[in-house]
């Protein structure tokens, strides 16, 4: 059997960043052969994930990425099964890898697609990576959900990583100031959707219908029932969750719709992520 020098054992950590116990486990079994040991360090990650595969991954951070400009944004959600490793830095770093390569590579749909591209700043691909990390943590870690969205567009991520918006408005000027802040209520109020025309069109004509009648059955005059019902209709789509009609977190005098007026801008679409929904 070949002798297992430390000198062996920490060039095989610093190649694979895991723990000394285990490199010279590996080293060992490939008696001596550092290729080998790579190799069986790689066979170990199929052991980790068939042995922790039903495991609850109820922990995780939700990362994000934006241009300068606010002409793109990437949200990438990753799950595990304890606090530490989600708030860890070896999950930090591999979510700006992830958000970074989202960001400028070529595109992906799904997840197993981005993992499949090169790993920003490295000769490894993202699965490698990927792979290395779940070899050295030994739990459950999965790359959940991704999604890149076309600006002007502000994010926002809870301190804690487990609630993230990605706010889309139009207007000639951005305020990104005043969108990141409509990104937080987003996150504070979570509206279901973003406007008025986005509500089930059946459901806003028999709410417009009920208001109608019950403005009649009061004895209203016709030429002010119209005038009721739409200022009634108000009250509708916040019920509705919708975001426009909300009254604004940070200044609840005006709607949202008023505060992105305001600055000229219009709402146009939200995306907003709760850790694992």
């Amino acid at each position: 059997m070949a002798e297992i020098t430390a000198a062996a054992v920490k060039a095989l950590r610093e190649i694979t960043d895991l723990p000394m116990m285990t490199c010279k486990k590996a080293l060992v079994q490939a008696d001596g052969d550092q290729d080998k040991a790579i190799a069986i360090l790689k066979e170990e990650v199929g052991k980790v994930r068939e042995k922790r595969a039903e495991n609850v991954t109820n922990e995780g951070f939700i990362f994000s990425k934006v241009k300068d400009d606010g002409s793109e944004a990437v949200l990438v959600e990753v799950l595990c099964e304890s606090a530490p490793v989600a708030t860890g830095q070896d999950l930090a770093n591999f979510g700006a890898q992830l958000t970074e390569q989202l960001m400028n590579g070529p595109g992906a749909a799904n997840a197993e697609e981005l993992l499949a591209q090169p790993a920003p700043g490295t000769d490894q691909t993202l699965q490698e990576i990927f792979d290395s990390i779940v070899n050295k943590i030994r739990e459950k870690i999965v790359v959940n959900r991704i999604t890149k969205q076309a600006g002007p567009v502000a994010p926002y991520v809870h301190h804690n990583g487990k609630i993230a918006v990605l706010f889309q408005a139009s207007g000639e000027k951005p305020d990104f100031d005043v969108m990141r802040d409509v990104a937080m209520h987003i996150a504070a109020m979570k509206p279901t959707v973003c406007t008025e025309a986005d509500v089930d069109p059946a459901t806003v004509k028999a709410a417009r219908e009920e208001l109608t009648a019950e403005a009649k059955a009061s004895g209203k005059p016709d030429n002010i029932i119209d005038k009721i019902v739409d200022g009634r209709m108000k009250n509708f789509y916040v019920e509705q969750g919708v975001l426009v009609t909300q009254p604004f977190a940070k200044d609840d005098s005006k709607t949202v719709s008023q505060a992105l007026a305001e600055k000229g801008l219009t709402a146009e679409s939200f995306t907003l992520w709760v850790l694992g929904g």
